[in-house]
């Protein structure tokens, strides 16, 4: 008998289990890692805290202990790497929405019940190396969303360091378009996923491209299919691509729309149209054309409205968006700026500030226009 997918041979099913069984190991003996050093850190901050001259007795504990350690084991039992596994404890020890809930863990025995640490996929889990990268984010609701975000996104450690240079957290919580896009995604299999903001700017810094736009259209789109996948870890989660240069016709015109994506979380078409000048009322009005198309059109019944967005390098106008584009409870039209190159921290901040004043303010104009209706 030929073999097919749901009839494999029996060394593809014999590969099948030891792969399975190789990512089992992986993740017991990141977990158990993870684990171990969160109770050296423990045991070291009780020690410490029994001394009477914390910071010299501090020290001389973490001396006497890596010399120990090292002399047992071998590399890595440093004293900056027990410092390291000490601030881990300190971070942790009082957080209660982590990704690995370890600080309930800390007066049960050693008989550790692997379903009560791992929070996500069953074959990834945060490593210690990222939570190196965690512990340096002071804001605790910041760190808990990246390591939400992490877990749930199956982030590499290269993945969660850019998305955490990028200012991931303050570019989602600058804009939430709730107002328009929870409507929406009513029917989405994950609502709490389809309520999320719109980042403002894009950053694609991964393109390669300089900061001014002397290139095309075209060498842009090569570029972000160049690096598809880290265009589409930007986007968000759930994204799959649909295709490029998409081409349709209506009523004997033709026309072609840049990327098409679909978000099989919020089970909704995103396309986008891309732009190296200022969007204009005419970009927004063939935009709210191909939305209605893929909606009236490609959509199946029981899937959600399509969400248009126009990505331009140059900054977005409030004024020429609100005119052309239906009210915020209708509007699935969405013009974002974007980046090719990551601002300092300090400008980014200053740019996600300027834009989160610019839209309470634009809020607050359009409640005090419809009380005044």
């Amino acid at each position: 008998m030929k073999p097919t997918k749901s009839n494999p041979t029996l060394s593809e099913r014999v590969i099948t289990l030891i792969e399975e069984a190789r990512r089992k190991v992986a993740v017991s003996a990141n977990i158990a890692l993870v684990y171990t050093y969160y109770e050296i850190g423990r045991m070291i901050v009780e020690e410490e805290q029994g001394g009477k001259a914390r910071a010299e007795y501090g020290r001389r504990i973490l001396d006497e202990l890596s010399s120990r350690l090292t002399e047992r084991f071998g590399k890595g039992w440093s004293v900056p790497n027990l410092k390291l596994i000490r601030q881990f404890f300190i971070t942790y020890s009082n957080s209660l929405n982590t990704v690995y809930p370890i600080g309930t863990l800390e007066t049960q025995s050693n008989n550790i019940s692997t379903e009560k640490i791992v929070h996500g996929a069953d074959d990834f889990c945060l490593s210690w190396s990222h939570y190196l990268v965690l512990m340096r984010i002071a804001n605790s609701a910041e760190r808990q969303f990246y390591e939400h975000e992490a877990a749930e996104g199956q982030w590499s450690i290269r993945q969660l360091s850019r998305q955490i240079g990028s200012q991931l957290y303050e570019r989602m919580q600058k804009h939430k378009d709730t107002c328009s896009v929870q409507e929406l995604m009513s029917k989405a299999p994950r609502p709490e996923v389809a309520i999320e903001p719109l980042k403002d700017p894009y950053t694609l810094e991964f393109l390669g491209l300089p900061e001014k736009t002397d290139y095309s259209e075209t060498q842009l789109e090569q570029a972000i299919i160049d690096h598809l996948a880290e265009f589409m870890l930007e986007l968000g989660k759930g994204f799959t691509f649909v295709g490029r240069q998409v081409r349709f016709t209506f009523e004997e015109e033709h026309y072609k729309v840049d990327l098409v994506f679909y978000n099989r979380l919020t089970r909704s078409f995103f396309v986008f149209n891309l732009k190296l000048s200022k969007i204009t009322h005419q970009d927004l009005g063939q935009m709210q054309m191909y939305v209605h198309y893929y909606d009236r059109i490609v959509k199946l019944p029981d899937e959600n409205p399509t969400i248009g967005i126009l990505l331009s390098s140059e900054e977005v106008n409030d004024a020429t968006v609100k005119m052309t584009l239906p009210e915020c409870e209708h509007n699935r039209i969405f013009a974002r700026q974007y980046k090719t190159v990551l601002p300092s921290e300090d400008t980014f901040k200053r740019i996600i500030q300027q834009q989160r004043i610019a839209f309470e303010n634009k809020v607050l104009t359009s409640k005090a226009e419809r009380k005044n209706e």
